[in-house]
Parts: structure tokens; sequence; C-alpha cells
């Protein structure tokens, strides 16, 4: 089975980034990760690569810098140490005022990336049609692409970041290739967005994940988990979205290791149902143990699930990172974003470590023998 990192922040060249010539420091990147994927007319793969483009020196004179587009400039924002809390070294807290606040030492940006149609190996880099934040609602960056195609279409869906909110946007495209923004479709933290490739009784459909501080209980004994869940949304024309009534994919109470979860690659029909894979969180650490788990949802009703399993699809791979430890920065996290029909298997692409964009060939008995 193919299962490889094939692409890396080396492969990357910062003289064409969106940002060069624009910050007045040095920059590296932090990671080239969580790769929206679609097939393009032409039969090969297409990743949208996150790129955190981070400052070599974020503390500089008694300050904390943070990256942040205004106006088609990008700034730098200068907060005392004495004010924030450093501890992580991708962004920085603001205690105070009652909530969580954060701001960045990186900005992300989303750079597409050619590859051969079985994702083995880059055809090109477009830079040239590399997508940076152009609205205030992006001016701390746009991350995570999700990309679907319905139709004729491609849409992809984005986390814009920001202090107005930390939306979810959608693009629009007829090659994949050149995007139109269409503005924000969901409002403050309902993030990974994942469209329904095809209609359901003429209507897009997609999964969401809001997210909250506060979470009512399910009853003693229930086999649900209260927490972040998966729900499900409908709209006629992919920009005005009502959520389901019903539930989606929900924390199961058999396991912590989808005591968090998200969607992870856009759901894709099969003679079964909807094929959807998503990420469950272990709590471990600073940020948990990510995995890919999978599930299959009813054809005309995705609020109903027709086979699932609690053993992970994928698992973090350290063998992969080893000869990259050095750029390092966190562990145990493969973020799965999309996923590609290439007969006996599917191409799955994923974020390894937050650092790398990786690719694994799936074999589609894997998803039969589940009830």
């Amino acid at each position: 089975m193919f299962d490889q990192l094939v692409f890396t922040p080396a492969d990357i060249d910062l003289s064409r980034s969106p940002l060069a010539g624009k910050v007045g420091a040095e920059t590296y990147v932090l990671g080239a990760f969580n790769p929206g994927m679609t097939r393009l007319a032409n039969g090969n793969l297409l990743l949208m690569v996150r790129v955190a483009e981070a400052l070599r020196q974020p503390i500089k004179n008694g300050n904390v810098h943070a990256i942040r587009w205004q106006d088609g400039a990008y700034l730098l924002d200068a907060w005392p140490l004495q004010m924030v809390d450093t501890k992580d070294p991708r962004k920085f807290l603001i205690p105070g005022g009652g909530w969580k606040v954060m701001a960045l030492t990186s900005l992300s940006w989303l750079l597409p990336v050619e590859l051969d149609p079985e994702a083995r190996s880059v055809v090109a880099v477009h830079y040239d049609k590399a997508i940076a934040p152009r609205t205030s609602y992006q001016c701390y960056g746009v991350e995570d692409a999700r990309i679907s195609k319905v139709g004729d279409r491609y849409l992809m869906t984005t986390c814009s970041v920001s202090p107005e909110r930390h939306s979810t946007t959608l693009y629009s495209s007829a090659d994949a290739l050149d995007w139109q923004l269409k503005g924000i479709v969901l409002d403050h933290q309902n993030k990974d967005m994942l469209i329904f490739e095809g209609l359901i009784d003429g209507q897009y459909w997609a999964q969401t994940r809001p997210l909250g501080d506060l979470y009512f209980a399910y009853p003693p004994g229930s086999e649900w988990r209260s927490g972040p869940s998966i729900n499900l949304s409908r709209s006629p024309d992919a920009l005005h979205w009502k959520p389901h009534d019903k539930p989606g994919i929900r924390p199961h109470s058999a396991t912590v290791s989808t005591a968090r979860m998200g969607g992870g690659a856009p759901p894709i029909l099969t003679d079964r149902g909807w094929l959807t894979l998503w990420h469950g969180v272990e709590p471990s650490g600073v940020v948990g143990i990510y995995r890919t788990y999978w599930s299959i949802l009813d054809k005309d009703d995705p609020s109903i699930t027709v086979a699932t399993e609690h053993t992970a699809l994928l698992e973090p791979n350290p063998a992969l990172t080893e000869p990259l430890r050095d750029s390092m920065y966190l562990d145990n996290v493969v973020f799965t974003t999309g996923i590609a029909d290439a007969g006996d298997f599917y191409v799955v692409a994923s974020g390894e470590a937050d650092l790398a964009c990786r690719i694994t060939h799936i074999s589609k008995d894997a998803f039969a023998a589940a009830p």
C-alpha cells in the first residue's frame, strides 16, 4: 500500500509566496499540510495545500508579533510580552476579558499542487493560482480547504480567521484552479464544512462541526457522549444553509478515541451510501491524538448511519515524519482532508503532524466488511 509524504515545507519556494517582500521580517514554512483534494479534468489530482508561513523571530525587542493582512498589505502587530502567554510557539494567548483570545505568529494561505493521477508525485506547483487573504474576515489567514465537485462545478470550503469571526467561507470554480470567493457561509466557529459530492432530492448537503464551551448531558447509560459532533445542513444553492433537524455523527460513549470529532474528506457516493472519512481525537497531551475513522451514510437520508467502525482507518505514522523531526512542533496527528476514486482503491489525502501532506492508498475492501 502506498503511504508517503508527497509534499513538505522543503518543497515550497517562499520567494513565490503571496507574502514575499511584503512582511518586513524573515519568514519560514511552519507547515504545508491539511490539503483539500479533487481530480482535475486532465485526470491529475490537485492538492490545495495549507501553507502556514511563520515569523522566524516572532519575539523581538520585548514584543511578540502577529502577521495580519489589511487592505492588501501585511502588517506586524507588536504585543508586549508581559501582556501575553507565549508557551505555544505557533500562537500567543491574551489573558483577561473572560474569553479565550489569541493571535498567531504565522499566516496561512493556500497553494495548488498538481499530482499525477494516483498522487504519487508532484507534476506542477501553481504559485500563480495561490489563494491569500483578500478581505477583513481573512486577516489572520485562510486555512484547511475541502474541495467537492458537484455537477460541473467545484466548490471549496475554507476556514477564514480574523478577530471579526472564525468562519467558513466558500469558493467556486469551473476548473479547480481559478477560484471565485463567494463569501461567508457558516458563522463563528462552525468549521470542518464538507459538501457532499452530489445532490440529494435536488439539494446540496454538507457536514458541519459547530464548536462551543457548553454541551448538555445525554441520560445515564446512553450510547452517546456529549461534546462536539458532526452535524448536517441543507441548501438550495450552496450559499444559504439550514441546519438539518436530525443529528449526524456523534461521539460514542464506548470509546474516548472520538471524544472530540469533526469532518475529514467530503462524502462521496458509493453502492452502499455516502462514504465519509472523519477525525476523532483522543484526549492526550497538548492537542490530543488525531486519527481517521469512516462511516457510510444512507444515500437518501444522511442522518442514518449504515455502517461504521470504532477501529481507526488511519493512525499517525511517526516513521513518515522521522526525517523531518527537526521541524516538528507536535506529533500524534493525522488529519484527513480529501478522497478520490482510483479504481480498485481510494486515494486519501491528509495532513501529517500539522507539517506535511500524506497520501495513502486504501483498498475499497476496507469499507465492505462492517455492518
